[in-house]
């Protein structure tokens, strides 16, 4: 597994607890110092099954200074994201092709029971 993890994020934070907790083998991916490529963002929202405005952080003052009540279209939120890790929506989990946002940090907990349901069936 992988989290797009921000450190000064509480949900994030608690997020990774629980992953460590379930004794999930997790990669850390402190994703604003190493911004996801515009390729990573389209097989993310693939995976989250959203539009790039759904992962947008729109409390975020960059949004409500720049962005707010612009007609923006997904290519370009795409390469905003990029440009702009700070907007991403935290924390995102990725296992194999599929992801969840980890909001709130639940979220994550039925993610893990789904992959260990479809593993012992898988079995």
């Amino acid at each position: 597994m992988i989290i797009f993890h921000n450190t000064r994020c509480s949900k994030s934070r608690e997020t990774l607890t629980i992953l460590k907790e379930n004794n999930c083998d997790v990669e850390i991916r402190d994703y604003l110092n190493v911004p996801p490529s515009k390729k990573e963002i389209k097989e993310i929202l693939a995976m989250l099954k959203v539009k790039p405005i759904d992962i947008v952080r729109k409390t975020e003052s960059l949004f409500l200074e720049n962005y707010k009540g612009k007609k923006i279209t997904d290519a370009k939120w795409i390469e905003i994201l990029s440009k702009h890790p700070i907007l991403i929506e935290r924390p995102i989990v990725i296992d194999g092709n599929k992801a969840v946002i980890g909001r709130p940090p639940k979220l994550v907990i039925d993610f893990i029971k789904k992959k260990r349901v479809s593993k012992k069936l898988a079995e």
